[in-house]
């Protein structure tokens, strides 16, 4: 982010909700200050989303992105006991 003022963030946050690619937004600690998992029909559709809406929501400076090249182990739920 550009700036942590309290509105740039709200603004933020509210832009990154509305985009349908964008399936989970987590705040972190520290840098970066977002992460966001985003699903794209392929390589050229993700650049032309990156391109096209990410640059453009509210308060961002700087973008980085990390492609999956294998998912080796699927979520699952955490015992308890």
């Amino acid at each position: 982010m550009s700036r942590s003022e309290r509105t740039i963030v709200a603004d933020f946050e509210r832009a990154v909700s509305e985009l349908p690619n964008v399936v989970e937004v987590e705040r972190l600690f520290g840098e970066p200050d977002y992460l966001l998992r985003v699903l794209a029909r392929d390589l050229t559709a993700y650049q032309e989303f990156y391109d096209q809406s990410l640059t453009a929501l509210p308060g961002v400076q700087r973008l980085t992105s990390t492609l999956v090249m294998k998912r080796v182990r699927t979520e699952r739920t955490v015992p308890l006991s």
